[in-house]
């Protein structure tokens, strides 16, 4: 595997078979890999195209395995960023971390895609609240 990331909260690994291993550790790392595999799982019955789909999630090991969204985006101009962001709140999610190093670009169909919602909120649960794990300014 190739490794991609290792910070304090997460370690993200590309397999030889091209799908993504994110393993979560450090604060609130259960309620992270949870609060992914929902939004995830959320955004693909919703039919969203451009974020990753979970293949595989293990609780016990808090191990996410999903498809590869495609490569590192270097450059892109903020009114582009915006309309990706902006287009990922049409199915119900807003992502609370909206930097470019959260943009990929799948060559396969030439689309920038959107990865990491640990953070994201959605926007309606289904019972009409909004559910998010955005860190508040108190904390």
């Amino acid at each position: 595997m190739h490794e991609i990331k290792d910070t304090a909260r997460a370690t993200v690994r590309i397999g030889f078979d091209g799908r993504v291993h994110k393993t979560f550790r450090g604060h609130l790392a259960r309620e992270r890999f949870s609060h992914e595999v929902r939004v995830l799982r959320l955004l693909q019955e919703r039919g969203c195209s451009f974020v990753p789909h979970v293949l595989e999630a293990d609780e016990a090991k808090l191990l996410l395995v999903t498809t590869n969204c495609g490569g590192r985006v270097d450059h892109l101009p903020p009114e582009r960023q915006r309309e990706i962001f902006a287009e990922l709140e049409q199915f119900g999610v807003r992502h609370e971390d909206r930097e470019l190093r959260n943009i990929t670009y799948r060559i396969a169909d030439g689309r920038f895609c959107v990865i990491d919602f640990e953070f994201a909120t959605i926007l309606d649960d289904g019972t009409g609240r909004a559910v998010t794990l955005k860190p508040s300014a108190a904390q």
